[in-house]
């Protein structure tokens, strides 16, 4: 096998980069003997070269290949000790992907040659060479020497009082749309559509939150079941887009910058689901395919006791080690690159606390938040963590640094267990709607940073919440055991699909009452890709690895009239934003208006026995100060199982109108302007303007 020529090269910036007239690789490895850079033909995948890397820096591996450009496709080896038991697991029979790939090429697949360790013998080395099969890196041009035009594009920071989230699947939303052309369903290049983009405006969304577009791998347990990890959180390269969502009629980091592009220009936001709790490398049993095998016992956290075992805080099997200096870097490298390079305009974090863990656990003055608060490119972006992992003190809602946003599960479970089970009290209810205050509020942080949500990918949809009272995860290949065991969901009366006027009418307006629980409420909404419409998972709650229609959007069942009432919801937020951003206090203004209040029924002010009732819940929320409108707003909640009258209050300028109604109100009889009271059915809500600032008639 020949050898490349190889100049020393520098130790920065990390990764293969063309400067026009050659290659740098550079690769850290702490406890390697040598690192050899491997050549491949770009046509047959054969190995050409194999060249240790002549330089050295700070456990930094570094080389320079003259008159090498973009298309060089090229793989690593490391040269180390096989000491398990010391946390080592240098194997260099195995091709290893550059962490720092731009580009990955080939076709992952299962295989005994990408394991480092002898599967029969585990503590002893596997011989067997693996480059013919192993996910390979291709050398792509870069900064000035990059072709692509952003036509002026910059990351929009949106305001968080103007930030509507909308969790999604890149190919899930446009693969059975059919006004989306055949050849972009389920692409990058089908979100950017404009078909897709005026389905966004239409509902009022400003940021869309993909599911994790970085490279991934399939787990062997769903590869040998013929799935896949659909949901996409089992990733193994950071700096690479999936090229399986992309619609391949352009080179693939151009379709996912046009989708940037096309979704700025709408404005809308891009904020990308990212992994970086874990790889998809697993633990001691797991395949070796880069981390591992560059320096194992640098990139992952070991059991001090046990280093040939994997900390496991993630359940995934292992976890990244960012107290390391170089594991935080490439983790900030990531970040900076889809910021800079991609133009995104913020992450969502999953199971965020392993970013936080030093070694006393959860620390929000870690080395990771720290870097982050300080860097002037990503410090302004949108920071949003899944705050718990399953380690011990792994549940940290509310103990995030100030300023990142955090998915508020507590709203989550108390908004469903109010209206389709009546177990919360009128108090839980009401805290949850203003933003979850014994959180945040004493803690100095804002009310935005809740995310309130009642439905995201991970567990029912909307329509299945009121449709089933069990999960239905057969399909998933273990035996039902799998996803939440506790939903807070119900099916009104028959477990699935049912025709009865009574138990369809009944689930409808439960799950408008849901959407404007969260759509209205203090805190940034988030609305999961299909609830506007009725999207049904067929009762799966854990459908992470069903790539079919069970995770597809099926436009064609499309509920036109909830589409139009969230619109509605979203239109009366952008409009009024019942809430500020700012803690209420419910003191009256000199001429008794109080900036908040909570009412019964019948008109009178909540009184403190009031708040620990459960069971018929039914109460009012006054807002003397909206974040934007002029006039009071009045929201209704009716959570019993009875049709409930209001008596609105009658010390407001100008007459109430409503705004938006989870039912229709004027089949009802029960609504005439200047009436003073409005009825509303069981689960039901209703949003009331004074006719001074309404400007929509009743919206069903």
């Amino acid at each position: 096998m020949n050898s490349a020529k190889l100049e020393e090269g520098r130790a920065w910036p990390m990764g293969a980069h063309w400067d026009g007239h050659g290659v740098n690789f550079a690769v850290f490895s702490a406890h390697a003997y040598s690192v050899d850079l491997c050549l491949f033909d770009a046509v047959d995948g054969r190995e050409l070269s194999r060249t240790p890397l002549p330089g050295r820096s700070r456990d930094v591996w570094h080389g320079y290949l003259p008159e090498a450009g973009p298309g060089l496709v090229y793989g690593l080896r490391a040269q180390g000790p096989w000491r398990p038991e010391r946390g080592h697991r240098y194997n260099p029979n195995k091709l290893l992907l550059d962490p720092y790939a731009r580009e990955i090429v080939g076709e992952f697949q299962w295989r005994d040659e990408h394991f480092g360790a002898d599967l029969n013998f585990p503590a002893h080395m596997d011989p067997s060479d693996n480059a013919r099969w192993a996910l390979k890196a291709r050398v792509i041009a870069e900064g000035s020497d990059d072709p692509f035009d952003w036509e002026g594009d910059r990351p929009l920071h949106r305001p968080l009082a103007e930030t509507v989230i909308y969790e999604m699947h890149v190919k899930g939303f446009t693969k059975l749309h059919p006004e989306v052309p055949e050849a972009l369903r389920g692409s990058y290049a089908g979100l950017a559509h404009e078909v897709s983009i005026a389905h966004l405006k239409r509902l009022g969304i400003t940021a869309v939150q993909l599911l994790p577009v970085q490279y991934r791998i399939d787990e062997y347990r769903l590869d040998q079941m013929g799935l896949s990890n659909y949901w996409g959180y089992n990733t193994i390269g950071f700096f690479s887009p999936d090229p399986r969502l992309a619609a391949g009629l352009e080179p693939l980091r151009d379709e996912f910058r046009n989708m940037v592009k096309a979704l700025h220009r709408a404005g809308i936001e891009v904020i990308l689901d990212v992994v970086f709790n874990h790889s998809a490398e697993g633990d001691e049993l797991g395949p070796t395919l880069s981390f591992r095998g560059l320096d194992n016992a640098a990139y992952y956290r070991l059991l001090p006791e046990a280093k040939a075992l994997y900390e496991n805080p993630t359940g995934c099997g292992n976890a990244f080690d960012l107290r390391e200096p170089r594991v935080l870097q490439m983790v900030l490298d990531s970040l900076r690159y889809w910021a800079g390079e991609m133009h995104v305009d913020g992450f969502r974090f999953d199971l965020a606390p392993v970013l936080g863990r030093d070694d006393a656990g959860f620390d929000a003055r870690a080395a990771f938040f720290t870097a982050l608060a300080q860097d002037p490119l990503l410090s302004p972006l949108k920071m949003i963590a899944e705050p718990w992992d399953v380690g011990p003190g792994g549940y940290q809602l509310g103990n995030f640094p100030p300023g990142w946003l955090e998915w508020n599960d507590r709203f989550r479970d108390t908004m469903r267990a109010f209206w389709i089970e009546g177990t919360r009290t009128v108090g839980e209810f009401a805290q949850r709607l203003c933003a979850s205050s014994e959180v945040y509020q004493a803690k100095g942080r804002a009310p935005a940073e809740s995310v309130n949500y009642v439905v995201s990918h991970d567990g029912f949809t909307l329509h299945d919440l009121v449709s089933y009272a069990e999960r239905h995860n057969e399909a998933n290949g273990e035996n039902n055991r799998d996803g939440h065991g506790t939903n807070h969901s119900a099916n009104f009366g028959v477990e699935g699909p049912s025709n009865d006027p009574t138990i369809t009418a009944r689930r409808d307006r439960v799950k408008r009452a849901l959407l404007a629980s969260a759509l209205l409420s203090q805190g940034t909404p988030m609305l999961a890709a299909g609830d506007e419409f009725g999207h049904s998972s067929r009762g799966n709650n854990n459908p992470y690895c069903q790539d079919n229609e069970t995770n597809w959007l099926d436009w064609s069942r499309a509920d036109e009239s909830l589409i139009a009432y969230v619109g509605r919801l979203l239109s009366l937020r952008r409009e009024a934003l019942p809430f500020a951003n700012r803690w209420y206090d419910g003191v009256p203004d000199r001429l008794g208006l109080p900036d908040l209040a909570w009412l019964r029924a019948d008109g009178r002010a909540m009184e403190i026995s009031d708040w620990g009732r459960a069971g018929n819940p039914a109460l009012g929320c006054l807002i003397g100060k909206p974040g934007r409108a002029k006039t009071p707003l009045l929201l209704l909640f009716n959570g019993s199982g009875s049709e409930t009258t209001f008596q609105l209050p009658g010390n407001i300028n100008g007459s109430w109108q409503i705004a938006a109604a989870s039912f229709d109100a004027r089949e009802t009889g029960r609504w005439r302007e200047g009436d003073g009271e409005v009825a509303l059915p069981p689960g039901a809500f209703a949003a009331l303007t004074t006719l001074a600032t309404a400007g929509h008639a009743i919206d069903s």
